[in-house]
């Protein structure tokens, strides 16, 4: 079975995770047990304590994954690996696939028809159009020439994007397939947005397809991006993740209940670096599934236990079910509730449709795997003037629902969530202008100061906003002396108590006043 193995803080880890270095994989004491087979590709990946206040990713306080194998039901091996001192946890690393589409239906509708039922003109006339934005698609990479082929003129960050080790191709080039339908769907509604490629499910680790992978290229991916969201930067980074991929048997996890569990398991790491992402500030979405009860994917074998599981049902992330142009459920799509978060799927958006044609001629940008980057597009569309310092990924999240065109009786449903994803209606309740006044994020419950120096993403938000205000500062997690400096200007400026410490009230005038 395959596993992922969190070790404590080494100065050795550490080093080894900036530069991806496996070297050091060959002095960890953990490949002194017979039971154990690391994989000596897989580079330590730092990952944040879930015991460490706001996430922080200080090195003393994070802890590192490393992957390999143990015999399948040995309770004896999996208990000498976790006992080990130097052994935060061990847990699973489930096989991963993208949701693909239900065969044998043609499309209904094109991506033109999307955009006009989604609202697109109402963004594009407010300005909300991607500009500034990066979109983290996270699949089976992306191909550039294939989306420019249709119209998609789209480019790709300079930085920051994520190939599994072995495989050739590189970011942006990669075969035309699910990834690049993705792509393709975020663009109906933030066309100018830009990507970062994490081709995850090329990963050439092994699995029944050539399109699956495993949860730990999938823990590299997002340390890529929480480190790329905690880096410093003159203005708060505007980051939303495409996620249509998911679990499609228990079998592939340790059962519920087991603490190396992953489906209903919050403190798995991928689970954890999830929750830490979303609180640097990224806007996470992640597709419902295509396990729904009508016309479930042919891999699906979760019998009558509830198929949206793991991340996909993350209370920090979107949980997208799918639609048709007639508004009428795929009878494909997750139905909820979700096992981390009940109240999952959050809300549907279109799919079925011709678009990409990614697939071949004719083919439909299908499953909520087209679904789920529908809804990414515009909440990047969104990002384009309210980035996460002026309203809060959680924010942004409760708009959506709010707004969303309400299909499957009044409110919440299991089926369809809160409703359609309504770009107009969405416009019409988003805070006038970028940086004006709109409602506070909730105080994070401690106080940032210096000294001694406070780190985390909550510092990260407080500095975006003062940026976004229009104040000198590097926007890096760490409350400073600069940060110090700015905070006693500002509460001179709203006249409350000048101490260079943003408590409460600090907070709450930095958003308000």
């Amino acid at each position: 079975m395959r596993v992922l193995v969190v070790l404590r803080s080494s100065p050795d880890l550490g080093a080894a995770a900036a530069s991806r270095d496996t070297d050091v994989l060959g002095t960890l004491p953990v490949r002194e047990l017979p039971s154990f087979q690391i994989d000596p590709q897989f580079a330590p990946v730092e990952i944040p304590s879930p015991a460490a206040r706001s996430f922080d990713t200080a090195p003393e306080t994070s802890l590192y994954v490393v992957r390999g194998e143990i015999p399948t039901d040995d309770a004896a091996a999996y208990s000498t690996l976790s006992g080990r001192p130097e052994v935060a946890g061990v847990y699973s690393d489930p096989r991963i696939e993208p949701a693909l589409i239900c065969p044998g239906s043609p499309a209904q509708g094109t991506a033109a028809d999307v955009g006009t039922l989604l609202g697109v003109s109402q963004l594009t006339s407010h300005g909300l159009t991607g500009a500034d934005v990066t979109v983290a698609i996270v699949d089976t990479g992306i191909n550039l020439a294939h989306l420019a082929s249709k119209g998609h003129n789209q480019q790709l960050d300079a930085a920051n994007h994520y190939t599994p080790a072995g495989v050739a191709t590189a970011a942006g080039q990669h075969p035309v397939d699910h990834g690049t339908m993705c792509a393709f769907d975020t663009g109906i509604a933030a066309p100018n947005a830009r990507f970062v490629d994490h081709a995850v499910l090329l990963t050439t680790a092994g699995g029944p397809t050539v399109m699956s992978g495993f949860l730990s290229d999938a823990v590299s991916s997002y340390s890529v991006l929480l480190q790329t969201m905690l880096s410093p930067s003159p203005q708060p980074r505007k980051l939303v993740v495409s996620n249509s991929w998911g679990m499609f048997d228990p079998a592939w996890d340790f059962p519920v209940g087991h603490p190396g569990n992953f489906s209903d398991n919050i403190l798995h790491p991928f689970n954890v670096i999830v929750g830490s992402l979303e609180a640097a500030g990224a806007d996470i979405y992640f597709a419902a599934g295509n396990c729904g009860r009508d016309c479930p994917d042919g891999r699906c074998n979760f019998g009558a236990t509830l198929p949206i599981c793991g991340a996909n049902s993350h209370p920090a992330v979107m949980s997208i079910a799918g639609v048709d142009t007639t508004k009428l459920r795929v009878g494909y799509s997750s139905q909820g509730p979700g096992r981390l978060s009940l109240q999952k799927p959050d809300v549907s958006a279109y799919t079925h449709f011709l678009g990409s044609e990614a697939f071949g001629p004719g083919s439909a940008d299908g499953g909520t795997s087209a679904a789920c980057p529908v809804a990414a597009g515009v909440a990047a569309a969104v990002r384009t003037k309210h980035g996460p310092s002026t309203l809060s990924p959680a924010q942004l999240r409760a708009l959506i629902q709010k707004t969303a065109h309400d299909v499957g009786g009044l409110g919440f449903d299991h089926d369809h969530g809160w409703g359609i994803v309504d770009a107009s209606a969405l416009v019409a309740q988003l805070p006038s202008g970028g940086g004006g006044p709109c409602p506070a994020p909730p105080w994070p419950g401690r106080f940032l100061k210096h000294p001694p120096m406070t780190q985390g993403p909550d510092v990260l938000m407080w500095q975006g906003r003062m940026a976004e205000r229009g104040f000198a500062l590097t926007v890096d997690g760490k409350y400073g002396p600069k940060s110090k400096a700015v905070c006693k200007e500002f509460q001179q400026q709203v006249k409350v108590q000048v101490d260079g410490i943003v408590g409460p009230v600090t907070w709450e005038a930095s958003w308000s006043k």
